[in-house]
Protein backbone atom coordinates (compact mmCIF):
# COMPACT_ATOMS: atom_id res chain seq x y z
CA UNK A 1 0.00 0.00 0.00
CA UNK A 2 1.26 3.45 -0.89
CA UNK A 3 2.02 5.85 1.92
CA UNK A 4 -0.63 8.33 0.62
CA UNK A 5 -3.31 5.60 0.64
CA UNK A 6 -2.35 4.58 4.18
CA UNK A 7 -2.69 8.17 5.38
CA UNK A 8 -6.16 8.47 3.84
CA UNK A 9 -7.31 5.26 5.52
CA UNK A 10 -5.91 6.35 8.84
CA UNK A 11 -8.07 9.45 8.70
CA UNK A 12 -11.28 7.60 7.89
CA UNK A 13 -12.49 4.07 8.52
CA UNK A 14 -9.78 2.97 10.93
CA UNK A 15 -9.32 6.30 12.69
CA UNK A 16 -11.42 5.63 15.81
CA UNK A 17 -9.94 2.23 16.79
CA UNK A 18 -6.46 3.60 16.16
CA UNK A 19 -7.23 6.63 18.33
CA UNK A 20 -8.56 4.47 21.16
CA UNK A 21 -5.45 2.25 21.11
CA UNK A 22 -3.24 5.35 21.15
CA UNK A 23 -5.15 6.73 24.13
CA UNK A 24 -4.82 3.46 26.03
CA UNK A 25 -1.10 3.40 25.33
CA UNK A 26 -0.84 6.88 26.85
CA UNK A 27 -2.74 5.78 29.96
CA UNK A 28 -5.98 7.57 29.08
CA UNK A 29 -9.31 5.90 29.76
CA UNK A 30 -12.11 6.50 27.29
CA UNK A 31 -15.47 7.56 28.73
CA UNK A 32 -18.48 7.22 26.47
CA UNK A 33 -21.52 9.46 26.98
CA UNK A 34 -24.85 8.48 25.43
CA UNK A 35 -27.23 11.44 25.60
CA UNK A 36 -30.85 11.25 24.45
CA UNK A 37 -31.06 15.01 23.95
CA UNK A 38 -29.32 17.62 21.80
CA UNK A 39 -25.76 18.79 22.30
CA UNK A 40 -26.96 22.23 23.39
CA UNK A 41 -29.45 20.80 25.88
CA UNK A 42 -26.89 18.37 27.31
CA UNK A 43 -24.04 20.90 27.61
CA UNK A 44 -24.48 21.73 31.32
CA UNK A 45 -24.77 18.05 32.23
CA UNK A 46 -21.65 17.05 30.33
CA UNK A 47 -19.73 19.96 31.82
CA UNK A 48 -20.87 18.91 35.31
CA UNK A 49 -19.60 15.36 34.69
CA UNK A 50 -16.26 16.68 33.48
CA UNK A 51 -16.01 19.09 36.42
CA UNK A 52 -16.76 16.25 38.83
CA UNK A 53 -13.93 14.19 37.36
CA UNK A 54 -11.54 17.14 37.58
CA UNK A 55 -12.41 17.49 41.26
CA UNK A 56 -11.41 13.85 41.68
CA UNK A 57 -8.03 14.50 40.05
CA UNK A 58 -8.68 13.41 36.46
CA UNK A 59 -7.24 15.60 33.73
CA UNK A 60 -8.84 15.39 30.30
CA UNK A 61 -6.25 14.55 27.67
CA UNK A 62 -3.98 12.94 30.23
CA UNK A 63 -6.10 10.56 32.32
CA UNK A 64 -9.41 10.46 30.46
CA UNK A 65 -10.95 11.35 27.12
CA UNK A 66 -14.59 11.54 26.05
CA UNK A 67 -16.68 10.31 23.14
CA UNK A 68 -20.21 11.69 23.18
CA UNK A 69 -23.22 10.72 21.09
CA UNK A 70 -26.43 12.78 21.02
CA UNK A 71 -29.81 11.38 19.93
CA UNK A 72 -31.31 14.89 19.55
CA UNK A 73 -34.52 13.86 21.29
CA UNK A 74 -35.14 10.86 19.00
CA UNK A 75 -34.90 7.83 21.28
CA UNK A 76 -35.15 5.49 18.28
CA UNK A 77 -31.59 6.56 17.40
CA UNK A 78 -30.16 5.35 20.71
CA UNK A 79 -29.48 1.70 19.71
CA UNK A 80 -27.34 2.77 16.74
CA UNK A 81 -25.47 5.37 18.81
CA UNK A 82 -24.93 2.85 21.61
CA UNK A 83 -23.45 0.42 19.10
CA UNK A 84 -21.06 3.12 17.87
CA UNK A 85 -19.88 3.84 21.40
CA UNK A 86 -19.40 0.19 22.33
CA UNK A 87 -17.25 -0.37 19.22
CA UNK A 88 -14.85 2.26 20.57
CA UNK A 89 -14.25 0.13 23.67
CA UNK A 90 -14.83 2.72 26.42
CA UNK A 91 -13.97 1.94 30.03
CA UNK A 92 -17.45 3.12 31.05
CA UNK A 93 -20.59 4.51 29.39
CA UNK A 94 -22.58 7.31 31.02
CA UNK A 95 -26.21 6.99 29.89
CA UNK A 96 -28.50 10.00 30.12
CA UNK A 97 -31.89 8.29 30.41
CA UNK A 98 -33.49 4.84 30.91
CA UNK A 99 -33.87 4.29 27.13
CA UNK A 100 -30.19 5.22 26.70
CA UNK A 101 -29.15 2.77 29.43
CA UNK A 102 -31.33 0.04 27.94
CA UNK A 103 -29.90 0.66 24.47
CA UNK A 104 -26.34 0.44 25.80
CA UNK A 105 -26.99 -2.70 27.81
CA UNK A 106 -28.54 -4.43 24.82
CA UNK A 107 -25.21 -3.98 23.06
CA UNK A 108 -22.92 -4.87 25.96
CA UNK A 109 -23.12 -6.76 29.24
CA UNK A 110 -19.43 -6.19 29.96
CA UNK A 111 -18.81 -2.43 29.73
CA UNK A 112 -19.99 -0.66 32.91
CA UNK A 113 -22.95 1.70 32.45
CA UNK A 114 -23.72 4.61 34.79
CA UNK A 115 -27.32 5.73 34.27
CA UNK A 116 -29.96 8.01 35.72
CA UNK A 117 -33.52 6.76 35.79
CA UNK A 118 -36.86 8.33 36.62
CA UNK A 119 -38.80 5.03 36.74
CA UNK A 120 -37.75 2.38 39.23
CA UNK A 121 -34.71 0.72 37.55
CA UNK A 122 -35.69 -2.64 39.05
CA UNK A 123 -39.20 -2.42 37.60
CA UNK A 124 -37.91 -1.68 34.09
CA UNK A 125 -35.29 -4.45 34.28
CA UNK A 126 -32.10 -2.39 34.36
CA UNK A 127 -30.90 -3.77 37.71
CA UNK A 128 -31.76 -6.67 40.01
CA UNK A 129 -32.00 -4.59 43.17
CA UNK A 130 -31.29 -1.09 44.43
CA UNK A 131 -28.72 -2.26 46.98
CA UNK A 132 -26.94 -4.71 44.65
CA UNK A 133 -27.61 -3.94 40.97
CA UNK A 134 -26.15 -7.29 39.99
CA UNK A 135 -25.13 -6.65 36.39
CA UNK A 136 -23.21 -3.96 34.49
CA UNK A 137 -25.56 -1.04 35.27
CA UNK A 138 -25.56 1.31 38.27
CA UNK A 139 -26.23 5.01 38.88
CA UNK A 140 -29.18 7.08 40.06
CA UNK A 141 -32.90 6.62 40.52
CA UNK A 142 -34.40 10.06 40.89
CA UNK A 143 -38.10 9.81 40.08
CA UNK A 144 -41.05 8.50 42.06
CA UNK A 145 -44.69 9.25 42.73
CA UNK A 146 -43.86 11.61 45.60
CA UNK A 147 -41.72 13.78 43.30
CA UNK A 148 -44.49 14.05 40.70
CA UNK A 149 -46.98 14.86 43.44
CA UNK A 150 -44.76 17.60 44.85
CA UNK A 151 -44.30 19.17 41.40
CA UNK A 152 -48.05 19.31 40.81
CA UNK A 153 -48.65 20.64 44.31
CA UNK A 154 -46.26 23.51 43.58
CA UNK A 155 -47.95 24.06 40.21
CA UNK A 156 -51.32 24.35 41.98
CA UNK A 157 -49.83 26.95 44.33
CA UNK A 158 -48.65 28.95 41.34
CA UNK A 159 -52.04 28.72 39.59
CA UNK A 160 -54.65 28.25 42.38
CA UNK A 161 -57.63 28.42 40.00
CA UNK A 162 -56.31 25.49 37.96
CA UNK A 163 -58.89 22.70 37.64
CA UNK A 164 -58.06 21.03 34.32
CA UNK A 165 -54.53 20.60 33.02
CA UNK A 166 -52.82 18.93 30.12
CA UNK A 167 -50.17 16.28 30.62
CA UNK A 168 -47.72 16.42 27.73
CA UNK A 169 -46.18 12.96 27.27
CA UNK A 170 -44.40 10.86 24.69
CA UNK A 171 -46.21 7.50 24.89
CA UNK A 172 -43.20 5.76 23.33
CA UNK A 173 -41.00 6.72 26.29
CA UNK A 174 -41.41 4.45 29.37
CA UNK A 175 -40.31 7.29 31.64
CA UNK A 176 -43.30 9.40 30.62
CA UNK A 177 -45.77 6.59 31.24
CA UNK A 178 -44.60 6.35 34.86
CA UNK A 179 -44.75 10.13 35.27
CA UNK A 180 -48.30 10.16 33.92
CA UNK A 181 -49.47 7.47 36.36
CA UNK A 182 -48.02 9.39 39.28
CA UNK A 183 -49.56 12.66 38.05
CA UNK A 184 -52.99 11.09 37.72
CA UNK A 185 -52.79 9.82 41.30
CA UNK A 186 -51.65 13.21 42.59
CA UNK A 187 -54.41 15.03 40.71
CA UNK A 188 -57.08 13.20 42.74
CA UNK A 189 -55.75 14.72 45.95
CA UNK A 190 -55.16 18.16 44.46
CA UNK A 191 -58.62 18.40 42.95
CA UNK A 192 -58.03 18.76 39.24
CA UNK A 193 -58.41 16.53 36.20
CA UNK A 194 -55.78 15.67 33.61
CA UNK A 195 -56.12 15.67 29.84
CA UNK A 196 -53.39 13.54 28.27
CA UNK A 197 -51.69 15.11 25.24
CA UNK A 198 -49.60 12.57 23.33
CA UNK A 199 -46.66 13.83 21.27
CA UNK A 200 -44.20 11.51 19.54
CA UNK A 201 -42.40 14.04 17.35
CA UNK A 202 -41.68 17.75 17.22
CA UNK A 203 -44.08 18.10 14.30
CA UNK A 204 -46.97 17.16 16.62
CA UNK A 205 -46.39 19.93 19.19
CA UNK A 206 -48.54 22.50 17.41
CA UNK A 207 -51.49 20.13 17.40
CA UNK A 208 -51.12 19.41 21.12
CA UNK A 209 -51.35 23.12 21.89
CA UNK A 210 -54.30 23.52 19.54
CA UNK A 211 -56.12 20.86 21.59
CA UNK A 212 -55.14 22.62 24.82
CA UNK A 213 -56.61 25.91 23.57
CA UNK A 214 -59.74 24.27 22.16
CA UNK A 215 -60.46 22.48 25.44
CA UNK A 216 -59.60 25.51 27.60
CA UNK A 217 -56.93 23.77 29.64
CA UNK A 218 -55.56 25.91 32.46
CA UNK A 219 -52.06 24.49 32.74
CA UNK A 220 -49.56 22.14 31.12
CA UNK A 221 -47.44 19.57 32.94
CA UNK A 222 -44.46 18.61 30.77
CA UNK A 223 -43.07 15.09 31.18
CA UNK A 224 -39.44 13.97 31.04
CA UNK A 225 -39.06 12.71 27.46
CA UNK A 226 -35.84 13.77 25.69
CA UNK A 227 -38.06 15.13 22.93
CA UNK A 228 -39.40 17.77 25.32
CA UNK A 229 -36.04 18.59 26.86
CA UNK A 230 -34.60 19.13 23.39
CA UNK A 231 -37.52 21.34 22.28
CA UNK A 232 -37.98 23.19 25.58
CA UNK A 233 -37.57 26.66 24.04
CA UNK A 234 -40.21 25.90 21.43
CA UNK A 235 -42.49 24.48 24.12
CA UNK A 236 -42.10 27.59 26.25
CA UNK A 237 -42.90 29.84 23.29
CA UNK A 238 -45.96 27.80 22.33
CA UNK A 239 -47.22 27.81 25.92
CA UNK A 240 -46.83 31.57 26.18
CA UNK A 241 -48.60 32.11 22.84
CA UNK A 242 -51.45 29.90 24.08
CA UNK A 243 -51.50 31.84 27.38
CA UNK A 244 -50.95 28.52 29.12
CA UNK A 245 -48.91 28.20 32.35
CA UNK A 246 -46.44 25.31 31.93
CA UNK A 247 -44.41 23.35 34.47
CA UNK A 248 -41.36 21.25 33.63
CA UNK A 249 -39.27 18.75 35.55
CA UNK A 250 -35.87 20.36 35.07
CA UNK A 251 -34.44 23.82 35.68
CA UNK A 252 -33.77 24.30 31.96
CA UNK A 253 -37.50 24.44 31.22
CA UNK A 254 -37.97 27.54 33.39
CA UNK A 255 -34.78 29.06 31.97
CA UNK A 256 -36.29 28.54 28.50
CA UNK A 257 -39.47 30.35 29.54
CA UNK A 258 -42.00 28.01 31.15
CA UNK A 259 -43.69 29.39 34.26
CA UNK A 260 -41.77 27.09 36.57
CA UNK A 261 -39.83 23.85 36.94
CA UNK A 262 -39.32 21.45 39.81
CA UNK A 263 -37.26 18.29 40.02
CA UNK A 264 -33.90 16.78 40.77
CA UNK A 265 -30.87 18.87 39.83
CA UNK A 266 -29.44 17.13 36.78
CA UNK A 267 -26.16 19.02 37.01
CA UNK A 268 -25.74 17.78 40.57
CA UNK A 269 -26.49 14.19 39.47
CA UNK A 270 -23.96 14.39 36.64
CA UNK A 271 -21.33 15.79 38.98
CA UNK A 272 -22.02 12.87 41.33
CA UNK A 273 -21.89 10.44 38.40
CA UNK A 274 -18.18 11.25 38.31
CA UNK A 275 -17.91 9.40 41.62
CA UNK A 276 -19.31 6.23 40.04
CA UNK A 277 -16.94 6.61 37.10
CA UNK A 278 -14.01 7.08 39.48
CA UNK A 279 -14.84 3.91 41.41
CA UNK A 280 -15.26 1.91 38.21
CA UNK A 281 -11.97 3.13 36.77
CA UNK A 282 -10.32 2.03 40.01
CA UNK A 283 -11.71 -1.50 39.66
CA UNK A 284 -15.16 -1.47 41.29
CA UNK A 285 -17.92 -3.47 39.59
CA UNK A 286 -21.28 -1.83 38.82
CA UNK A 287 -22.98 -4.96 40.15
CA UNK A 288 -21.69 -4.07 43.64
CA UNK A 289 -22.34 -0.29 43.57
CA UNK A 290 -25.77 0.52 45.08
CA UNK A 291 -28.16 2.75 43.20
CA UNK A 292 -28.19 6.23 44.76
CA UNK A 293 -30.92 8.85 45.07
CA UNK A 294 -30.72 12.59 44.37
CA UNK A 295 -30.01 14.90 47.27
CA UNK A 296 -30.60 18.25 45.56
CA UNK A 297 -33.93 19.40 44.15
CA UNK A 298 -34.67 22.71 42.44
CA UNK A 299 -37.76 24.90 42.23
CA UNK A 300 -37.23 27.59 39.59
CA UNK A 301 -39.85 30.29 38.91
CA UNK A 302 -39.81 32.52 35.87
CA UNK A 303 -41.35 35.84 36.96
CA UNK A 304 -41.13 37.25 33.44
CA UNK A 305 -43.42 34.48 32.25
CA UNK A 306 -45.72 34.92 35.24
CA UNK A 307 -46.13 38.62 34.40
CA UNK A 308 -46.77 37.84 30.74
CA UNK A 309 -49.49 35.40 31.79
CA UNK A 310 -51.01 37.87 34.27
CA UNK A 311 -50.19 35.66 37.25
CA UNK A 312 -49.06 36.87 40.65
CA UNK A 313 -46.88 34.35 42.46
CA UNK A 314 -47.60 34.21 46.17
CA UNK A 315 -44.89 35.18 48.69
CA UNK A 316 -45.19 31.70 50.19
CA UNK A 317 -44.28 30.05 46.90
CA UNK A 318 -41.56 32.58 46.17
CA UNK A 319 -39.99 31.74 49.52
CA UNK A 320 -39.70 28.10 48.44
CA UNK A 321 -37.94 28.91 45.16
CA UNK A 322 -34.26 28.04 44.73
CA UNK A 323 -34.02 30.41 41.78
CA UNK A 324 -36.20 33.25 40.50
CA UNK A 325 -35.81 34.53 36.93
CA UNK A 326 -36.63 38.22 36.55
Amino acid sequence: MKRREFMVLSGSAVAWPFTVRAQEALGQRLIGVLSPITKAAALRNVEALQAGLRELGYIEGRDVSFEIRYADGAIERLPQLATELVKLGPAVIVAGSPPAAIAAREVTHEIPIVMNSSPDPVAIGLVKSIARPGENVTGFWWGDAALSGKRLELFKQAVPQMERIGALINPDDPTDIDVLKAAEEASKTLGFTIRVLEVRAESQLQNAFAIARRENLQGLDIANAPLFVSTRSQLAALALAAHLPAMGNFRDFAIAGTLAAYGASLTDLYRRKAGFVDKILKGAKPADLPIERPTKFELVINLNTAKALGLKISPALMAQADEVIE
